[in-house]
């Protein structure tokens, strides 16, 4: 069975407290904060004022350049201001405030059942309608997903890689969004095809979802040139540089994206997404994201959405645990501690883990070893003790010497390290420091 090359580890799934949990709607909250920087790029630009009417699906703020996407609104109501806000981590950012009034959708939007199987659009329509409904990479990286569609001047897309891995632990939001919305995720498929102009496509799911492999096989038999790989357990293997190299045997060059080897990566959700924009003409307004933990009394996939407080998505889930010793936004891996759930439901979380006190806290950190277990499980081919060393003595420019803006901040190092070192944590300070001072230098 397929996977990647290099590095990697086997952390426990976790995925049981979650799985196979029926997608379940969130009700609409009475007051909503709709944030303003929802994806990579430049934050939208707000196109209402305070006092407006909006109803669901209603453009709020417009796209700030080529890479961003503008922001619709989730709920029909007022607005009442527009103003900042603080995420779920402390950062500030610009925000649409509302009070919520209803459910009245504007009345292009098909709001029935019905599957629609035919795209009657050609490639220009099928990434226009993508961009205007603010579709963005919904498997963490938040990155607009017109862009990928449009490959620079010389490139070409050869295979649309379709990422329903979900190697990160406990999260099982895409696996049930295969289970339930598989056709409408092969018709997506389809449609990135033709935007495209391809005639192959891969559909990546790892071994642990055998019921997902084998319905998603039975669709994708019925489509021309569409097939399922089934993949080894193997964390990261939802990057999409090393999904690549597993379904492709490809490998993504240093600094380079997945276009310079032919390759086009979306995520599962992101795909149903683009069908429901296309064929439904509905924008990306909510998103299926995993609630769970061990002592989590219902935990599960919740359809959210954006703007909804995150409380009320833990409420329903059974509310917090009084075991609990941290909330993580995300995967036990990838994911990052929050230190506020009133704040809103947003395109970049998939999950919140209720992990109990007694795995809430680091061991003590002893002195590096040179065991070298960090370079072994580093899936990008990085010295992760080196490169936190380098961040602990402010060497940025050695830090980009060796390849730190490679590095896809998966916690493998950290994961191994048996000393306990706090390697992810210097890395990804290092990375943020070296990647200003990049931005800064590109922009004389």
């Amino acid at each position: 069975m397929k996977t990647f090359r290099l590095g990697g580890i086997h952390p426990h799934d976790n995925k049981q407290y979650a799985a196979h949990r029926p997608i379940t709607e969130v009700p609409l909250p009475q007051k909503a904060i709709i944030p303003l920087v929802q994806h990579i790029g430049a934050p939208a630009k707000p196109i209402v004022n305070k006092g407006d009417k909006v109803k669901v699906g209603q453009v709020l703020a417009e796209a700030g350049g080529f890479v961003s996407a503008p922001v619709h609104s989730p709920f029909s109501g007022t607005i009442t201001k527009i103003d900042s806000t603080v995420d779920a981590w402390g950062m500030r950012m610009p925000a649409i405030f509302m009070d919520v009034e209803g459910d009245e959708w504007l009345e292009t939007i098909d709001t029935t059942p019905t599957i629609n199987p035919v795209c009657k659009l050609d490639s220009k329509e099928i990434i226009q309608k993508v961009t205007e409904a603010g579709i963005v990479g919904l498997g963490g990286a938040c990155f607009p997903t017109h862009v990928k569609l449009m490959p620079p001047p010389g490139k070409k897309a050869e295979v649309l890689i379709v990422n329903g891995v979900e190697c990160e632990p406990y999260l099982t939001c895409d696996h049930q969004l295969m289970l339930e919305h598989g056709e409408e995720i092969i018709i997506g498929i389809q449609i990135l095809m033709k935007a495209l102009n391809i005639n192959k496509a891969i559909i990546g799911i790892e071994k642990n979802k055998p019921d997902a492999i084998e319905h998603m096989q039975e669709l994708a038999s019925r489509c021309l040139g569409i097939s399922v790989q089934p993949l080894k357990l193997k964390y990261p293997q939802g990057g999409e540089k090393q999904l690549i190299d597993a379904c492709i045997k490809r490998q993504v060059p240093s600094g380079a994206l997945p276009i310079e080897v032919g390759a086009v990566v979306d995520n599962v959700a992101t795909i149903y997404a683009v069908y429901e924009a296309v064929q439904k003409n509905k924008p990306l307004i909510s998103r299926v994201m995993t609630v769970t933990g061990k002592e989590v009394k219902n935990p599960g996939n919740y359809k959210v959405r954006f703007g909804t407080p995150l409380a009320d998505v833990l409420a329903l889930a059974g509310g917090i645990p009084e075991t609990t010793g941290k909330i993580i936004g995300g995967g036990p891996m990838m994911g990052r501690a929050m230190n506020n759930v009133d704040m809103p439901a947003n395109k970049r979380i998939s999950g919140l883990l209720l992990l109990p006190d007694s795995e809430s806290h680091r061991k003590e950190a002893a002195n590096c070893i040179r065991c070298a277990k960090c370079v072994q499980a580093c899936p990008m081919g990085l010295e992760p003790y080196l490169l936190a060393k380098l961040a602990g003595l402010q060497r940025w420019d050695d830090m980009e010497q060796h390849y730190i803006m490679d590095c896809i901040e998966c916690g493998c190092c950290m994961f191994t390290c048996p000393s306990n070192r706090p390697l992810l944590d210097y890395v990804r300070m290092g990375k943020a420091t070296v990647g200003g001072i990049i931005c800064a230098r590109n922009a004389k």
